[in-house]
């Protein structure tokens, strides 16, 4: 089977009326993990609430699709079906759902009728996940993110991304208000996940991250486009220099888009 890919050209995506992306292109192959980042207002986390289908943004211009399928007409739990997934920067909480109800239904959800993951198969691979990230037992009879520290929200959504296999995933700040130890753990996860069968794009402001999860390619978004591309060594000088030598040598006037969102 061919390695997926997320194709995104020429995107548009507007917020009551106000313009945040500005026709940005992107492509992230299976085997590949991409980071995006830039300074605050530049539309990153618009970049990922656009590709799952949040209805708060309008889609303007442009396309995304998906090993050839068009993402922008299939609706959210469709996109999810399809083999995308989103780490979202602040994971809702769901009382009265456990993390393991929550799971399996979504595993399931992408499989056909009659080839239902069994419970034994299920909880032989629960358990396993959860012992990789140091999670502990309770947590999957837990309510889905209720009372969850952050760092434990970041956990779970790693441990939902382990479980469901998707074909890309789109990380969303996964990294914010960690500290050391979590972080560690959840770049372990996402490590875990490297083949040639996943695509990943991580959102993030900082080079720690990516200390521990190397990109293949690091992107760099100002006023609501990509305006520059390059290996890890980027994220690196980013780190050291911050973003006014990008701004200087294309001739960028300080300023964003004025919303991230």
């Amino acid at each position: 089977m061919a390695a997926s890919t997320l194709k995104i050209e020429n995107l548009h995506v507007s917020i009551e009326g106000k313009e945040i992306l500005k026709g940005l292109n992107l492509e992230i192959n299976g085997g590949e993990i991409h980071a995006v980042m830039g300074p605050n207002g530049t539309g990153k986390s618009t970049l990922a609430s656009a590709i799952m289908g949040h209805p708060k943004y309008e889609i303007t211009e442009g396309s995304v699709f998906l090993d050839n399928e068009d993402v922008l007409e299939m609706e959210v739990d469709e996109r999810a079906k399809a083999g995308l997934f989103l780490a979202m920067q602040y994971p809702s909480e769901v009382s009265g759902v456990t993390n393991a109800d929550f799971l399996r239904s979504a595993i399931n959800a992408r499989r056909e009728e009659g080839d239902e993951i069994s419970l034994m198969k299920f909880i032989k691979k629960l358990d396993k996940k959860m012992a990789e990230l140091d999670m502990g037992e309770e947590f999957a009879q837990r309510y889905l993110n209720e009372g969850f520290s952050g760092g434990e929200k970041k956990r779970n959504e790693i441990l939902q991304l382990m479980m469901l296999e998707p074909k890309i995933a789109v990380l969303d700040e996964i990294d914010s208000g960690l500290d050391i130890d979590a972080l560690k753990v959840v770049s372990k996860g996402v490590n875990a996940m490297r083949s040639d069968d996943f695509g990943c794009l991580i959102i993030t402001h900082y080079q720690r991250l990516l200390n521990y999860i190397t990109p293949d390619k690091v992107h760099v978004m100002m006023q609501g486009r990509i305006v520059k591309s390059g290996g890890a060594e980027l994220a690196q000088r980013l780190e050291s220099e911050g973003y006014d030598w990008i701004k200087q040598e294309l001739g960028i006037k300080d300023e964003t888009v004025g919303q991230e969102a």
